[in-house]
């Protein structure tokens, strides 16, 4: 990652927030990227990042990306994030989390939060009581609770979407999906997979989170490491834990046809997605599948409604089924393709802001 600063890298970003309160021991970065659509919402990390670089370089890519998330998604907000730096095992405090909502309130309303990794549906109703910008509440705080239910739910209809547009039916009955990483989002993934009639192979790091999903779901089968199950007979390969998953060692041996899941920058380089589409996978992107989460927690500025938020959700199929068309018509890429309709977006809709309404 590159060791300049905000301004020589021009990343786009209209604003970045240094929020330290030394009493908590809090250190975090706001990245707001673009309010083109409204105000940035994205979640909150907290991790224990090597250095203050690292979290600057992580906080810019993942601002970048919820402008873009929340621009597919047809929602009417912008794109941001934050990080915290710490270990939120030992660092993570009451008074951490609500000097960190105090300067989230500072903000008035340029930045919503939310959960992210490292932070939960508790943390977050701790920050809600410093700042209302605040979603990923629990439903006792008004809030929509865990995101992971509808976030599966969009990956569920971007591997419906993929199917139909490569074999021409969104069933997914007899088809062979690995799952890579059975976490809260994954496991849920795997559910709707069996559901719908599908063979399921997972992996995980965690022996515990494997044998959660197995007892849950006898019929799936495992994969020995994220490699085995790479290399494996597969029709559809699921990404649900880290990113960089695609890489130049791992595309080659990729053997599915369609790649769908719920982990963000699946990509390991901006050349990864034409390596893909060069050896015919078709690449459903990461935040275009994977927004329900974001679409559950942008309800709670409406007053949390759960059916109303999962009839958004199922709206990824039909996203995702523009974003294959678009691409086919202009001969690039998937995930070229749901960058020109989210810039579309941004820009079309922010052009209205230049009619005056009094």
């Amino acid at each position: 990652m590159s060791s300049q600063g905000v301004f020589d890298r021009d990343t786009g970003h209209e604003q970045v927030v240094y929020c330290h309160d030394k009493a908590s021991g809090l250190k975090a970065i706001i990245g707001i990227y673009s309010t083109a659509l409204g105000p940035a919402l994205g979640g909150t990390r907290f991790y224990p990042y090597a250095s203050e670089q690292d979290a600057l370089d992580d906080v810019l890519a993942l601002s970048k990306g919820m402008a873009y998330k929340n621009a597919l998604a047809g929602l009417d907000l912008g794109g941001g994030k934050a990080v915290i730096i710490g270990d939120p095992a030992t660092d993570k405090s009451e008074a951490l989390l609500r000097a960190y909502g105090r300067f989230v309130a500072s903000l008035g309303g340029r930045y919503i939060t939310a959960c992210d990794v490292g932070t939960f549906v508790a943390d977050m109703d701790v920050v809600a009581r410093e700042s209302r910008f605040v979603t990923g509440r629990s439903p006792e705080d008004g809030g929509a609770g865990d995101s992971s239910v509808l976030t599966a739910f969009g990956v569920f209809q971007g591997m419906r979407a993929s199917a139909d547009h490569l074999w021409g039916t969104p069933e997914l009955r007899g088809r062979r999906v690995g799952v890579a990483g059975v976490g809260k989002v994954g496991h849920i993934l795997v559910g709707h997979l069996i559901e719908a009639g599908a063979q399921v192979v997972i992996t995980d790091v965690s022996a515990a989170a494997v044998e959660r999903t197995r007892a849950q779901y006898p019929a799936v089968g495992v994969a020995a490491d994220a490699d085995e199950l790479l290399r494996s007979e597969l029709d559809v390969f699921a990404p649900c834990a880290l990113g960089g998953a695609l890489n130049d060692d791992t595309v080659p041996v990729l053997r599915a046809k369609v790649v769908c899941g719920a982990a963000n920058n699946q990509l390991a380089h901006p050349g990864i997605d034409k390596q893909l589409a060069d050896r015919g996978v078709l690449f459903a992107p990461d935040y275009l599948v994977n927004a329900g989460g974001v679409i559950q927690v942008s309800d709670e500025l409406h007053g949390f409604d759960f059916a109303r938020a999962q009839r958004k959700a199922a709206g990824i199929f039909d996203t995702t089924k523009a974003v294959f068309a678009l691409a086919d018509a202009e001969g690039v890429p998937p995930a070229t393709a749901a960058d020109r309709l989210a810039e579309r977006r941004m820009s079309e809709i922010s052009g209205l802001r230049s009619i005056m309404v009094g």
